[in-house]
């Protein structure tokens, strides 16, 4: 068994995926890290034994072919350096598409990783021009609401182990529908070949209730009669949340907004 360095600074990186890059898998997304890290020489923490390896640890695999505006990742060092100077040593190594957003440092060595954290995640959800026939605003809002106000959304989900059967709907905190105007599209990673209809999910992340984007919109498609040709959907992840609040009420926020109170109660 291998022993792990002592650190001196984690840090929680947050950093975009987009253009052709959506087309790099989540391993080559860690390996290309990898080497602009050693590139920009920071002090990386490694674990010990007969094959040291940076210790880092993503929050949740982004797929194929999907955008990121919100993507994280924790990074131990065996040194303290200003957030601000690592955000830009990391920065001059990166190639376009891939950017690093922020820079926090997690004052609280015993706090959780981003991989544990992850509750919920953010998306836009838009179609690819031309190749989906959708009907009119007020007939497809009405159909969302009718959609949501179901006492339960029960779907045939597929596991890495099995296919079972699970209501998805205490999964959907939100969805809404959204109407991109010419701003909005020219922001839009993928906005040139996106239709002007889209929507807004937060859904549930996680190791326990994982929610994909597609299976939500394919079960809303066939709710309201819609057809969704393969490869219509173009997905973007906005950003990647956790949950502070309490059994009762929940208080999602981003993986990089997290207070430090919140881990110091969870130590008590």
């Amino acid at each position: 068994m291998s022993i792990t360095e002592e650190f001196a600074l984690r840090v929680r990186i947050k950093f975009t995926k987009t253009g052709c890059l959506k087309f790099i898998g989540h391993l080559d997304v860690m390996r290309y890290f990898q080497k602009a890290i050693r590139r920009a020489e920071l002090p990386v923490s490694l674990s010990e034994g007969f094959s040291p390896h940076m210790l880092m640890s993503f929050a949740a695999p982004l797929g194929v072919g999907k955008t990121s505006s919100g993507e994280y990742f924790d990074l131990d060092l065996k040194e303290e350096i200003p957030t601000d100077e690592i955000r830009e040593r990391i920065n001059a190594q990166m190639v376009p598409g891939i950017h690093v957003e922020s820079c926090v440092e997690i004052g609280i060595k015993k706090a959780e990783k981003c991989m544990t954290l992850v509750r919920a995640a953010d998306y836009t959800v838009s179609f690819r021009k031309g190749e989906v026939m959708l009907p009119d605003l007020p007939q497809l809002q009405e159909k969302l609401e009718m959609f949501l106000s179901r006492p339960s959304i029960v779907v045939l989900r597929k596991t890495k182990r099995s296919e079972e059967q699970t209501d998805i709907l205490p999964w959907i905190y939100e969805m809404q529908m959204v109407e991109l105007d010419d701003q909005m599209l020219a922001e839009h990673p993928q906005g040139v070949d996106a239709e002007r209809v889209a929507f807004h999910l937060l859904l549930s992340a996680g190791s326990v209730s994982n929610l994909k984007p597609e299976l939500v919109m394919q079960t809303f498609a066939d709710f309201a009669g819609v057809t969704l040709p393969p490869y219509s959907l173009l997905v973007h992840r906005n950003d990647i949340l956790t949950d502070i609040g309490t059994e009762n009420h929940r208080r999602l926020v981003p993986l990089d907004q997290i207070p430090a109170e919140f881990f110091q109660k969870k130590q008590l």
